[in-house]
């Protein structure tokens, strides 16, 4: 059995949804498992030339033998959750998904606190989903449980029973953590950060797996770094010259342009180490070095991007074992074998 945890390297957006798609399609884990704060972080899933982009449903939901679940450290917004059963009705992930019962729920006042407060919406630059001030609900104990949701009756499990059970079993599990390491409440970019900690440590706990059965943690970063909202950001382009590299983006959730800037080595070091990365994902490549995109063959990739993916390795002292040149699976260069 293995257990394995998949964080972002940065402010999000890093491709962790590509990564998860390819990861869960390729190892095919008995259960994928979400983790991280809650719907206010959005996964774009590419499967089959069709396109997702997903909230609270794992975002390896296309393997039907894996079952889904949602750990008690994340919020849940049952309209989200209810639509997206039917967004993904034909993958009948209705009789897969499950959440612990100690899911905290996100409900409409938490919303209208979010997107009125003038702190979190306008200088913090929250995406007004409701997490923030349903976490601040959690921790002043106040929340209500998905265990007291009549609705959600039929979607309650024990998760960290379930995973543990699991992996007794000798059945593999991944954890899908959400966001990224910048975004930490703890050891991001204060106070422009999410509502809790980002951290592989902290995914472990969401999903209620001990630190001693973690066997991998595969650290997501993209070639250049993208950030929605406000904040520092040391390596950040002016948009115009984004706009001349090809590498405008938009969020998943809120629809807002993204910053862009250069790859940050300094940011990539601490969070390799914070996370106790074992393995490094580089997504994009193909954005920025068009030469490469769709490469599946690590010795047809350039000398220019061979050195970028050394220079990552010698920095952090960690593997890079999966490079995406593409959004499709097989645009996909995996280099884990390498490790055995």
């Amino acid at each position: 059995m293995t257990c394995s945890i998949l964080v972002g390297g940065a402010w999000g957006d890093e491709g962790k949804g590509k990564c998860i798609t390819y990861l869960c399609d390729k190892d095919k884990p008995n259960i994928i498992a979400r983790a991280g704060v809650g719907p206010n972080a959005g996964h774009s899933v590419e499967f089959n030339g069709e396109k997702y982009g997903l909230r609270l449903t794992p975002s390896g939901f296309f393997n039907k033998d894996s079952k889904l679940l949602i750990g008690a450290g994340v919020l849940v917004d049952r309209d989200v959750f209810f639509h997206e059963l039917e967004y993904l009705d034909k993958y009948d992930i209705k009789n897969r998904i499950q959440m612990d019962y100690r899911c905290s729920m996100i409900e409409p006042d938490h919303r209208d606190r979010d997107k009125n407060s003038k702190h979190l919406f306008k200088k913090i630059g929250s995406t007004g989903t409701g997490c923030g001030p349903a976490n601040s609900d959690r921790v002043l104990r106040t929340a209500k449980m998905a265990k007291d949701i009549s609705e959600l009756e039929n979607f309650i499990t024990n998760v960290p029973l379930e995973i543990n059970n699991s992996l007794e079993n000798s059945e593999d599990v991944f954890i899908e953590g959400s966001q990224g390491f910048g975004l930490s409440l703890y050891y991001g970019t204060y106070p422009y950060v999410t509502s809790k900690d980002t951290t592989a440590s902290t995914f472990a706990a969401d999903v209620g797996v001990g630190p001693t059965k973690i066997d991998d943690v595969i650290i997501v970063f993209k070639s250049y770094i993208t950030r929605v909202g406000e904040g520092p950001f040391p390596t950040e382009l002016n948009q115009e010259i984004a706009e001349e590299k090809g590498i405008e983006e938009y969020g998943t959730v809120t629809g807002r342009r993204r910053r862009v800037g250069d790859f940050d080595m300094n940011l990539a070091k601490e969070a390799c180490m914070i996370n106790g990365a074992t393995q490094i994902a580089l997504t994009c490549v193909d954005r920025l070095y068009p030469v490469c995109e769709r490469t599946q063959d690590y010795s047809s990739l350039s000398a220019e991007i061979k050195k970028f993916s050394t220079e990552i390795e010698d920095a952090t002292n960690v593997p890079v074992t999966i490079i995406s040149t593409g959004p499709d699976l097989k645009d996909t260069i995996d280099l884990r074998n390498e490790l055995l």
